[in-house]
């Protein structure tokens, strides 16, 4: 393949749309499988993680291959495909086999939250954190029913510079339901801010690429669908332990319409609360009156920081939880 050519043509294929009649394949529902058969979005979804030529990269999800084929024809170097569902094996073997001139395509058959990122990456050379990203990109049409829990365990990964991201800032191009992409990206005082977005915004830069609507997949879900790229930040908004930084923004958008104390101060057993919770807020310099989703990063950040240093002066706080049995919580208590 010529240095000046940007596209990879595939020979010629039978259409995702023909595959799918010819295997008899349906989308499970219990699966929250939905098919993306128009070639010009799945174009635009690769497009959306910038350029991969060159690169590895890991798709998640495939399915019989509709986004695999615009992915092939970016011209990365390699095509990691983790796919749980054995039934689109032959169609992702079709892809195979026609693109094996050109580059590798390693499909792999499993749940992409088993899926070993460092072994499967392993031969990339890693990229300093603080310099360009690495030549790996993370795309894929994610299952409604994962999605969330998903990112959630990447951020984790993120803040640890782990898994995937332990060959430098790995870029991520997902799908996401419309709802899910517009907490990813909320704003401060947004109907739509929570958990998620803080979490999010913490350790990566969000951009809500676009929306596909709902009547471009087979079968057409209740729902539109947001395309949303997360790159980590060089310097993350907090330093603290992924886990100390979920519980204390989970514990306080637990009440989200309340006043962001009502929340906060489920972090500390009831007879210590009076007494913890206002110093908190103390500690943090942050107004305890207004609501959760009015808080900004930067006064999350401060709330975890004095939580941090809280459980430091106490550590059996670190390991109370108000909803764990009562011999666990008088066991912290003592």
């Amino acid at each position: 393949m010529s240095a000046a050519t940007h596209l990879l043509r595939l020979p010629p294929l039978p259409t995702i749309k023909d595959l799918i009649r010819l295997y008899k394949l349906r989308a499970l529902r219990q699966l929250s499988q939905n098919f993306l058969l128009d070639e010009r979005i799945t174009d635009k979804i690769v497009r959306a993680a910038g350029s991969i030529r060159n690169h590895t990269v890991c798709e998640v999800g495939p399915g019989p291959g509709s986004i695999t084929r615009s992915i092939i024809r970016k011209a990365p170097s390699k095509v990691i495909v983790v796919e749980k569902d054995p039934r689109f094996l032959p169609t992702l073997q079709l892809l195979e086999e026609a693109c094996q001139e050109h580059l590798e395509l390693k499909i792999e058959l499993g749940d992409i939250r088993d899926y070993n990122f460092e072994e499967g990456l392993s031969g990339i050379a890693k990229s300093d954190w603080h310099d360009h990203c690495p030549p790996i990109n993370l795309i894929g049409n994610l299952p409604f029913n994962v999605s969330t829990n998903l990112i959630i365990r990447w951020l984790k990964s993120v803040s640890e510079r782990n898994s995937a991201w332990a060959f430098g800032r790995t870029p991520m191009t997902l799908t996401f339901q419309k709802e899910v992409a517009e907490r990813i990206i909320a704003p401060v005082g947004h109907k739509q801010r929570c958990r998620l977005s803080v979490m999010c915004q913490f350790w990566c830069e969000a951009d809500h690429k676009f929306t596909i609507p709902g009547r471009a997949f087979l079968p057409k879900p209740d729902v539109d669908v947001g395309v949303v790229t997360l790159i980590p930040l060089k310097d993350p908004l907090i330093k603290l332990p992924f886990k100390t930084v979920e519980k204390v923004v989970r514990h306080v958008f637990n009440m989200r319409q309340k006043f962001c104390w009502r929340g906060a101060e489920c972090l500390f057993p009831k007879e210590l609360r009076d007494e913890l919770g206002p110093k908190l807020f103390h500690l943090a310099d942050v107004n305890h009156k207004l609501r959760p989703f009015m808080l900004s990063n930067e006064e999350f950040a401060r709330i975890c920081y004095a939580y941090n240093a809280l459980c430091e002066e106490q550590p059996e706080l670190c390991n109370y939880d108000y909803r764990s049995p009562k011999n666990v919580v008088a066991a912290v208590e003592m």
